[in-house]
């Protein structure tokens, strides 16, 4: 039977002080419930978000990410049971189990889920995820006898003696779906907070004779993001643990605290990567390359062995061959830099298309935009480029060509020939003194 997930995003989250939704807050480069729902991408049933606060906007957003992730809206926010029952719609005739998960809570492991379905296949009925707090604060209780869960206890509702208990509730459930949603319609709101709490199942649960248990995960897991230091901290969280795979994978971090991944970077072994480098979403890094210090990266793929910045900008579409090198103030956009090519200094690239072993010369510029419409650059290969050369787009030039230094080339250039595109040098002799001389004496006019 499969097993399905509800990933409860409904909350407005008042303590971020923003007018944006809580789950769409970004680690990584990714909305916080996206990383809930990569936590449950082994799990083979229907997906659901259940959205509330900038329901729109998150469901939007989740669709972005999963285009089959199923919505239901939440319009007022009861409390957890009240918005799992909004999902009963969407898993109807669906069977199997479900998971309850939160678009706030982005770091529930895989391997976690599976161990609490080891425990559902092994005769639980219901099984719950808890953790063993340092501070236990004001974290629900879980009151256990044995191995069963007996219930939970929210802080505001517990006595002295249940305040001492140490064994805390994450909030994440696996049950049948069948089961979950008969016990949560019969929640009532008969507590502190006038809410219907998914933490009153386990009571519920044993009055009917079904078991229910207790899986544990470490701490971390389970933290939840509710302020601005929350987010801050889960970022480092998740920084710390994206540089320790990529130290165990091969690369080479040398700064390991300065470096910035986003959620979806891949980097080959062998590769490098100086201090003070971000990578943005969708980058990809090959065996051997070299990305030197105070680069910015995104959207962009370098090659083996190629050599980025310092100091560089790859923008989205940015492909650097094997052997190239972009190099210092240096920014590539939507652009292919051929096998061996070099960009080394102050230059831009945009749409355009460099090819193998061109050389581009400091300065230069690919002038891709009229002020309505984006133009390509095609150059083609062994090309050399001069210093400060503007290539007015769309423009080729051929394979072998040349361009002299500081050329604005409007047309095309055939393969082997030299572009010169600039007015001829006149000398005027002696008047850079006379100029000289009739500017110091306006100063001196202007200051008596």
């Amino acid at each position: 039977m499969p097993t399905h997930l509800i990933l409860l995003s409904a909350g407005e989250g008042t303590r971020m002080q923003s007018d944006m939704p809580k789950v769409l807050h970004r680690i990584a480069g990714a909305p916080l419930f996206q990383h809930a729902l990569a936590s449950a991408s082994a799990l083979d049933g229907r997906r659901v978000i259940v959205v509330g606060h900038g329901a729109e906007a998150v469901a939007a957003a989740a669709r972005e990410v999963d285009p089959d992730i199923l919505v239901a809206e939440q319009a007022e926010q009861l409390g957890t049971a009240h918005a799992v029952l909004q999902a009963a719609e969407a898993l109807k005739g669906a069977g199997g189990d479900v998971v309850i998960l939160y678009g706030d809570t982005p770091f529930i492991r895989p391997e976690t889920l599976e161990r609490m379905q080891a425990m559902r296949n092994g005769g639980a009925d219901i099984v719950f995820l808890g953790f063993e707090a340092r501070d236990p604060g004001r974290y629900g209780r879980m009151v256990t006898e044995g191995e069963r869960l007996l219930r939970i206890v929210e802080f505001k509702d517990a006595s002295d003696e249940e305040r001492g208990i140490s064994l805390c509730n994450s909030g994440v459930v696996l049950a049948d779906a069948e089961v979950l949603m008969r016990l949560a319609a019969e929640v009532g709101n008969d507590n502190a907070s006038g809410e219907f709490y998914l933490t009153d199942i386990p009571a519920l649960a044993a009055r009917e004779g079904l078991v229910t248990r207790v899986a544990t995960c470490d701490e971390a897991e389970t933290l939840g993001v509710n302020t601005r230091a929350d987010l801050a901290a889960a970022e480092a969280v998740f920084q710390q643990a994206a540089r320790a795979v990529a130290l165990a994978d091969g690369v080479t971090l040398q700064a390991p605290d300065t470096v910035q991944f986003s959620f979806d970077t891949v980097i080959g072994r062998d590769a490098v990567v100086e201090p003070y480098v971000v990578f943005g979403v969708g980058v990809t890094v090959e065996t051997g390359a070299h990305i030197r210090a105070f680069s910015h990266l995104e959207g962009a793929h370098v090659g083996a062995r190629a050599v980025v910045g310092p100091y560089a900008r790859l923008r989205p579409g940015a492909e650097l061959a094997n052997d190239s090198k972009v190099g210092n103030f240096v920014e590539v956009k939507n652009a292919e830099i051929g096998e061996g090519a070099k960009v080394n200094h102050l230059s831009y690239v945009g749409d355009a298309r460099v090819g193998e072993r061109t050389n581009i010369g400091a300065g230069t510029i690919t002038c891709n935009y009229d002020g309505v419409f984006k133009h390509r650059t095609e150059i083609g290969r062994d090309v050399f480029i001069g210093s400060n050369t503007m290539l007015v787009a769309p423009v080729t030039i051929g394979d072998e060509a040349m361009t002299a230094t500081g050329g604005v080339i409007t047309k095309d250039v055939p393969p082997g020939d030299m572009a010169l595109a600039r007015a001829p040098q006149v000398n005027k002799p002696g008047l850079a003194r006379k100029l000289f001389a009739r500017l110091r004496a306006a100063k001196a006019a202007r200051k008596g």
